[in-house]
């Protein structure tokens, strides 16, 4: 019985191992027809990739941006109206907040009346000017005559000097005369008179000289009074006029803030973050809403061993994280110059204390080649997407030679 035991386990043992040997042959053949399919769909599939990967610089440190203008009033009050809604498209100049005029309408009343008042003073002023030059012009005119006069009397003493001088020597020779009894006596009287009317006239003439020298300088003193009465009226009405200028100035400013009551878009764009409703009262600055614009782009910070071969131009293709699957166009526009740690409120200062090297980051502009919204892929300020800028492609390329087709591209 033990060898018939045997046996049969021997037997056993052939069979299985003539299973085995054929199921490692079977094995080995499979291989050797799979191994080269097997290695030929991993070129085919793996070298596009690896094209990719050596021909495209991706980051996922990357979100959209917009122009966003945060609204803000120059003018305190109360607020009348707000005919604006949250994410409405708003054309610029459309009202968005109207805050109370009448507060300013009345300010701006009071000021006009101020320069009305500030121009009545000014016409005052100006016709006191005018008459204070007319009596410069009189008292001019009269110092001008006086010394006229003057003149005359200064000529009528030298003409009266020189009768009297003649007659006084007349009077002399008819004194020798008269006693030698060469003339009469009646004569010798006449001389005599004579003289004494020479001498009465050129008497009375310089005491004309000394009355006309005192009225000349009477008259000088009335022409510097007017002179000095003419520089004060100038005086005033220079003052008149700054204050009329200044009261213009008010004006001016009070309907500055008559427009600022109407706080208007200063772009085209939708209304976001709205925080004022009727009624409520807003302060100067006082953040209301903001407009966020239709254009956007996208900001990456790439790794600053990532920019060395990117350029202005090159073609980007943009993966959104909101919309799996599709893949939008845009193009490298700018690149910034600075990492973004240089521009932060408190740049590091790496001149002192220890120093530990990190890779920095510097900001990439991308601009999209379709306009925001087309195809029904709508891109707003801060989403996350993940650009992917082909370095290999001159600038203004669309695709670097070998690259990837890519996937469903969106907005074409």
């Amino acid at each position: 019985m033990s060898n018939e035991n045997a046996s049969a386990d021997s037997a056993v043992s052939r069979l299985k191992g003539l299973a085995a040997g054929r199921r490692s042959l079977k094995s080995r053949k499979t291989l050797l027809i799979l191994g080269p399919v097997v290695l030929v769909l991993a070129v085919v599939l793996g070298y596009p990739l690896y094209l990719r990967l050596m021909s495209h610089e991706s980051t996922d440190d990357a979100f959209v941006e917009a122009h966003v203008v945060s609204i803000s009033p120059r003018v305190a009050g109360h607020v009348a109206e707000v005919p604006v809604h949250d994410n409405q498209w708003v054309e610029k100049g459309d009202l968005l907040v109207q805050v109370d005029q009448r507060t300013f309408e009345v300010a701006l009343d009071v000021a006009k009346a101020r320069l009305q008042s500030a121009n009545a003073a000014m016409q005052e002023a100006e016709a006191e000017v005018a008459a204070a030059r007319s009596l410069v012009a009189q008292r001019n005119a009269a110092l001008s005559s006086n010394k006229s006069e003057l003149d005359q009397a200064r000529a009528g003493v030298d003409e009266f000097t020189a009768g009297h001088n003649r007659d006084e020597n007349d009077f002399k020779r008819m004194d020798e005369m008269v006693e030698a009894g060469a003339v009469s006596r009646q004569e010798y009287d006449h001389a005599r008179a004579q003289a004494a009317v020479s001498k009465a006239k050129l008497l009375s003439a310089r005491r004309k000289i000394d009355t006309q020298s005192a009225q000349i300088r009477q008259a000088v003193a009335s022409a510097q009074a007017a002179r000095d009465g003419l520089l004060q009226a100038q005086a005033v009405v220079d003052k008149r006029g700054a204050e009329a200028r200044e009261a213009e100035a008010e004006v001016r400013q009070a309907e500055l803030d008559l427009s600022y009551t109407r706080i208007t878009a200063p772009c085209a764009g939708f209304v976001t973050k709205k925080a004022v409703e009727p009624g409520a009262y807003v302060q100067e600055g006082q953040k209301l809403l903001s407009v966020v614009g239709h254009d956007v782009w996208v900001v990456a910070n790439f790794k600053e061993t990532q920019i060395a071969g990117m350029k202005p131009g090159q073609p980007v293709d943009i993966e959104v994280d909101a919309y799996p699957g599709v893949t939008f166009e845009g193009h490298v526009d700018s690149i910034q110059r600075g990492t973004g740690s240089r521009f932060t409120l408190l740049p590091p200062e790496n001149a002192t204390g220890n120093f530990i090297k990190v890779v920095q980051r510097v900001p990439v502009k991308i601009v999209l080649n379709h306009p925001n919204g087309e195809g029904g892929y709508l891109l707003a300020p801060g989403m996350s997407v993940v650009p992917s800028v082909n370095v290999a492609a001159r600038a203004g390329n669309d695709r670097a030679p070998g690259a990837e087709p890519g996937r469903e591209t969106a907005m074409q």
